[in-house]
This record gives C-alpha cells, structure tokens and sequence, in this order.
C-alpha cells in the first residue's frame, strides 16, 4: 500500500463509516485511486460458469450499490466485479446509523436494509458499462414488497442485458424475513420465475446464488439439491453472519449482518461441505474473510472457483485486489499448479 492510500485510509476512519463509505466511491469517480489495470497471469486466468477472468479475485456487492464507479473499479486490479443489491423500486434502507467498523476484530457489521437508487437509475448505468470488465448485479426485493419472489425476476429482466451475471440474494439479514425464501420449497419456486426470465432475454446470463453462513447441516444439503435441480450456474457462500461468536470491538452488540475476519473460517466450512455435497456439478464462489492471498487460495483449496472480498477493503485499502491477486499467483506456482482450476478443491477435507 502507498502512503497516499495509508494516509487516506486513516483520515477515512476519522468519519462516520458510511460517510467514508460515500467519500470513497467519489474518489473513485474522480480518478484518486489505485488503477494497476487487469492482474493476470496464464495461472490466474480461469473460467467461472462460463466466464472468462483474468483472474479469480473479485469484489463482492454491497460496496458500489449503485453501479457509479464500474470504470475506476473495472481497472483496480479485480478480474470481476458485482454491484448491487439493486431493487425494482428505490428504497432508503433501514435508519442510520446502520454501518459499524470494528476495528479491533477487522471486521464490520452493518444493517443497510437494501438502500439503493432502485433498477431504473442502476440499469442505465449499468449500460454504459465498460465492455472489457466482467461485471455482475446482485437482485434484490423490495422490503413492502407483495411478492418479493417475483422482484429478483423483475430486476434481472431490466437489467439483463448488460450484465455477465446475476446473483439471487436471499440470504441479507437485514431484510425482514428475507432468508425465510432460503427453504428448499420457496427458493424452488423463486429460482423457477428467475431462471424463466433469464431464458427469455436476448442472450444468456449465467444465474449465481448467495447463501447465508447460519444455515445448518441439512439446509446446506437442502441448498444443495436445489441448485443442482434449479439448473443455477453457481453458488456464492457466504454472505454476512449473525453470529457474534469472539468479538470484542465497541460496536459488537449492534444488530444485522457481520462480515471481515471474524467470518473466515465459518464460510470456509460452509464452502467445503457445499463443494463436497455438489462434487463439481455447480462452480462455487468463497467470500467470506478474505484480506490476504494466503486466505483466497485456501477457499480455493477448499473448493471456490473464484473468491470475492468487501470488508477488507475497509482496512487495507482497494489496492488489496491487485495485491491479493499477485500474491495467489505466487501461491499457485510455489505448489507447482499450472492455473486456478487445478487447486480447486484440493484440500476440501481439511474443512470438513
């Protein structure tokens, strides 16, 4: 990290973090951040669901809500990128404060409730997206929603065109009764009216879906069977945790969604028992944790295609995805694998 992004950084923790959160999407917009341009490598360019990365380090959603800063993000050294959550209509979120740093636990936890400019706004920027970057929208619903079910439906049938995937987030805990839609029945049906839509667009978008971290052993096999059947093209574990296990920042009691390095190892072995129930049917993404090389490509080994991170940002600045990426690219050559795809896995059963 440079001295201008340390110094940054500190006077970024100085302010309330949602502010920071905004202050820093603005400087993106106006050029003042990293842009090392695309990592790759012959072993870090791989294939997730059908798609070509440069490499397999991406950004999480919930960082650029609303799809203002594709171009700076799409050359900051990540090989993907999803934006979102986006809803079909704007909504506010939940009441401030709702973003917490914790920084003693390198860790945050926040309760935005799906605060975004609505599927109008996100979608004409999204047409306007750089072509050259693999960008992805995470679908949202609307918290006075009817029919929650059908919003994910409504957004990827909006936005569709411009995005190279989409990702079904059902596992927010900050939407009321949002990951009740995670059971085997209602998330049949909900995945059924959303891969209906992707079929009836122009061209294919490959269809991912986000899973909470709390699910227990036979919702895991439950999600599972359901991916298989639903002909998904991809599972993202984990989003953000309601556990509060070993903490002990300030702000540890606040509600909603934990996320940073408290969540590592508790996504890890929801990754590995996935990978292990799904043997390779359906590729799986791993966040959850991730602030160093060493950590994506232990998702990796654990059975990820590919890795994203958000939180980490935070505390190391954006010029951890060019790092991460470099870093991995060490890994991957100092155990003698050619490309990403051959360590996928390969130590699964340490998690297990």
């Amino acid at each position: 990290m440079k001295l201008t992004e340390k110094l940054a950084l500190a006077a970024m923790h100085r302010i309330d973090p949602e502010a920071a959160h905004g202050l820093s999407i603005k400087a993106l917009t106006m050029g003042l951040a990293p842009a090392p341009g695309p990592v790759t490598s012959a072993r870090l360019r791989t294939t997730l669901a059908g798609i070509d990365l440069p490499n397999p380090v991406g950004l999480a959603a919930g960082y650029d809500k609303n799809a203002e800063a594709l171009v700076p993000l799409a050359k900051s050294g990540f090989g993907f990128i999803e934006v979102g959550a986006a809803t079909p209509r704007p909504q506010p979120g939940n009441p401030k404060p709702r973003l917490f740093r914790l920084t003693e636990d390198k860790a945050a936890i926040n309760r935005f409730g799906f605060n975004n400019e609505g599927m109008e706004a996100i979608g004409m920027r999204l047409s306007q997206r750089p072509r050259d970057a693999v960008i992805g929208l995470n679908l949202g619903a609307n918290k006075d929603s009817a029919d929650r079910a059908a919003d994910f439906a409504k957004v990827l049938a909006h936005c569709g065109a411009h995005l190279d995937f989409a990702t079904v987030n059902v596992s927010s805990p900050n939407t009321e009764k949002l990951r009740d839609l995670q059971g085997k029945a209602a998330l049949s049906a909900l995945l059924a009216g959303v891969i209906e839509t992707r079929d009836s667009l122009s061209r294919r978008v490959p269809v991912f879906l986000k899973i909470a971290p709390d699910l227990d052993r036979a919702g895991i096999e439950d999600i599972a069977a359901v991916a298989v059947e639903s002909g998904i093209d991809a599972v993202i574990a984990t989003n953000t945790t309601l556990s509060r296990d070993g903490l002990h920042s300030e702000h540890k009691g606040e509600a909603g969604g934990l996320s940073g390095a408290p969540l590592f190892e508790k996504s890890t072995r929801v990754l590995a028992q996935l990978s292990d129930l799904l043997e390779g049917q359906v590729p799986l993404v791993g966040v959850g944790g991730i602030s160093t090389a060493e950590q994506a490509y232990a998702k990796i080994c654990a059975g990820a295609s590919a890795v994203q991170f958000y939180t980490a940002m935070v505390y190391g600045g954006l010029s951890l995805a060019g790092d991460i990426a470099r870093g991995l690219d060490e890994l991957l050559a100092r155990d003698g694998f050619d490309n990403v795809a051959q360590a996928v896995g390969t130590k699964r059963k340490d998690w297990l």
